[in-house]
């Protein structure tokens, strides 16, 4: 009896495993990603929310008096409870004045919770500890779409007295997670679709294409071509045009292999260099020293003799010295790669600042294949 049970275990499992390999596409190689990350639904996209509120509970980094929306907005939440206090009096250092952003999915529907940003529109030093007050978010139109409220988080703290202070992270600027309840969401779209176009993230031909081919392979039809470069059209089969998101779902999962151009991404502010995989270079030879002026002022004191009538004078003397280190000379071939550029580069013994400085001579002498992107 338990033999027969094992065999009959064994045997659903089977049937499930390839019921499962025929519904769901084959797995993702480490080179290939899935249709979701490549792909957007064109026309659906977020709807961005924003709105103005109060942020209390502060200790004494709030707004103070030169900004006077903040007490304006203080004094007429006050009046509705019934209390009645001119602006112009009032001196309160635990308010502060902020703007409340968010966006809200097309597919969030009402009674959902979403994230909220508080950002200080005034002089407030810091929101740690505080509580947003209930905010109504309104969309494009000025509807209201979303109430947002609740204590802030902002990843850092601050603090400090007698003139000294110390502060980690921005303090301005919190986070309330799922902070605000959707009041009124979109109406959802038509039930029944013929058609529909995805955007590219990245616009690129070849994904373009790659993208037309794979979801053709896998419907087993001419259903989807490629307009350009951003966008890629699929005419709904029949059987799935009252079920969309059914389809959707087995699409998302489908493998595709990308294609990206050759780009180098240099942000001179913090010294970062990013060299993309597909990135070649031309014949090029490359020398790279540095050259360093050193100068240094030292106060020597001439002090007179007693009783001589003399006075103390101090003489600088100045030390002025130049030290160039030695370049050394290294020749990059036709067609070399990624691996083979980094390893150039930790041969000249290159930091940072000189890798920028080595790319964009590259780029002028026509050596580097690839787009220069300074940020």
């Amino acid at each position: 009896m338990q033999r027969h049970r094992s065999i009959r275990l064994a045997a659903r499992l089977t049937v499930l495993m390839v019921m499962a390999a025929l519904v769901w596409p084959s797995a993702v190689r480490a080179d290939e990603v899935r249709l979701k990350d490549v792909v957007t639904l064109q026309g659906v996209g977020p709807m961005p929310l924003m709105g103005y509120g109060l942020v209390v509970g502060l200790n004494k980094t709030g707004d103070r008096r030169q900004t006077l929306f903040s007490a304006q907005s203080l004094a007429n939440m006050l009046a509705r409870f019934g209390l009645v206090v001119p602006a112009e009096q009032m001196k309160v250092e635990n308010v502060a004045a902020v703007l409340v952003t968010a966006e809200l999915s097309p597919y969030q529907r009402t009674g959902a919770r979403i994230d909220v940003v508080a950002s200080s529109i005034g002089d407030a030093r810091s929101l740690q500890g505080g509580t947003l007050l209930p905010t109504p978010l309104r969309g494009p139109d000025g509807e209201v779409v979303a109430l947002a409220q609740g204590p802030l988080s902002i990843g850092g703290f601050g603090g400090g007295s007698g003139g000294s202070r110390v502060q980690v992270n921005h303090l301005t600027v919190g986070r309330v997670p799922n902070g605000a309840i959707v009041q009124s969401a979109p109406a959802p779209q038509a039930a029944v679709v013929d058609r529909v176009t995805f955007a590219l993230r990245e616009p690129d031909f070849v994904t373009a294409a790659r993208v037309a081919r794979v979801i053709n392979t896998f419907l087993g039809a001419d259903a989807a071509q490629a307009l350009d470069a951003g966008s890629v059209l699929l005419n709904v089969p029949a059987e799935y045009r009252s079920a969309v998101p059914a389809l959707m779902a087995q699409l998302e999962a489908l493998p595709i292999e990308t294609d990206v151009a050759a780009r180098v991404v240099i942000n001179e502010r913090t010294g970062t260099v990013v060299v993309g995989g597909n990135v070649r270079l031309g014949p090029a030879a490359v020398a790279h020293g540095n050259l360093s002026v050193r100068i240094t002022t030292r106060y020597d004191v001439s002090q007179p003799a007693p009783f001589s009538g003399g006075q103390t004078v101090v003489v600088p003397e100045t030390d002025v010295e130049v030290r160039e280190s030695s370049a050394r000379l290294v020749t990059l071939s036709e067609g070399t790669t990624l691996d083979e550029v980094a390893g150039a580069l930790n041969m000249l013994g290159a930091s940072p600042r000189d890798i920028i400085a080595i790319m964009q001579a590259l780029k002028a002498a026509g050596a580097l294949k690839a787009d220069l992107v300074i940020l």
